[in-house]
């Protein structure tokens, strides 16, 4: 792994100061955005269902086990209610659509990722937490008991039952909240269901661990990767969206899945701009996208959703 810089040496941090409370217009959707509603207690799942709901939330469901990841559901990421509140329509799903949840994966601590209110809302619904080293801290003194979380090392693989395995393997960002930071661990996740493979991504700048993933666990029937909230200023902690299709060919993946964007304003692009920029690349590569709408299910080797509705 690479030293990471969270921003460039030379970057100004009065000029992204200024940046921050002069965003463009363009950083947030001019409507609501649409939405499918889902039962997520009961889906089909003879294959594996992914159901995305905006920014790195999303459910997977196969063979009636329940995982979810990095789930925001309190309407904005960040500790305050007047920073980084989310898009009108965004906010479909709740922690009362959920049923039981076998795994709860958290890729690193930033409050886009881990959301106080909303662990208090799931966890008396979560079997088991699985966090990045450090991570579980947090959970602890939220009042999630210790033996409901399991923290993973980079490369260290869990076994969960006979057909499920989780494996945290590493990510190029960081970790910390308020002005603390890099006193936890941030992963990205090789997760293997009967008979699928999927690549997790958490948040990751581009290098070539993608390529050594993709060597060593690859080929992925899917893969979840950030493709939102980039910047001139921090490019070694968020990929561009070329960049992410890069990294699902180096992972050698059949299918992107790109996350990370639609639901919170972190960075100074236009809302859609990352989902437009990762299609266009990867026709240029002949790589499948699916772009479904917040709670429209993924069905692997069945369903892919890839209607532009974000194009407005």
């Amino acid at each position: 792994m690479y030293p990471t810089e969270v921003t460039l040496k030379n970057a100004s941090y009065s000029k992204m100061l200024l940046d921050f409370f002069n965003r463009p217009a363009s950083t947030n959707p001019p409507k609501a955005l649409p939405s499918v509603k889902t039962d997520l207690r009961e889906p089909e799942d003879d294959k594996p269902v992914i159901v995305w709901f905006g920014h790195s939330s999303y459910l997977i469901r196969h063979q009636g086990v329940s995982i979810l990841v990095d789930p925001v559901f309190s309407g904005n990421a960040s500790p305050v209610s007047f920073f980084g509140k989310s898009f009108p329509g965004s906010d479909v799903y709740g922690a009362q659509d959920f049923g039981q949840i076998d795994m709860l994966i958290i890729s690193h601590d930033h409050y886009d990722h881990l959301d106080y209110a909303t662990i208090g809302q799931l966890a008396p619904k979560v079997k088991r937490f699985y966090t990045p080293l450090g991570v579980g801290a947090h959970l602890e003194h939220w009042g999630v008991p210790e033996d409901k979380i399991l923290e993973v090392d980079w490369w260290e693989q869990h076994t969960v039952n006979e057909g499920i395995r989780l494996r945290a393997t590493p990510a190029r960002h960081f970790s910390g909240r308020g002005f603390s930071r890099g006193k936890s661990q941030w992963s990205s996740f090789v997760l293997d269901l009967p008979g699928y493979r999927l690549f997790l991504g958490g948040d990751s700048g581009y290098d070539d661990t993608f390529k050594k993933i993709g060597r060593q666990y690859g080929p992925f029937d899917l893969a979840l990767l950030e493709a939102g909230q980039y910047g001139d200023d921090w490019p070694y902690i968020h990929m561009l969206p070329e960049q992410t299709v890069d990294a699902a060919l180096d992972l050698r993946a059949k299918v992107l899945l790109p996350v990370h964007w639609g639901k919170f304003v972190l960075a100074n692009h236009a809302w859609n701009e990352p989902v437009r920029r990762v299609v266009d690349r990867a026709r240029e590569k002949t790589l499948r996208v699916t772009t479904p709408r917040i709670g429209e299910a993924v069905v692997l080797d069945e369903t892919y959703p890839d209607a532009q509705w974000w194009n407005f």
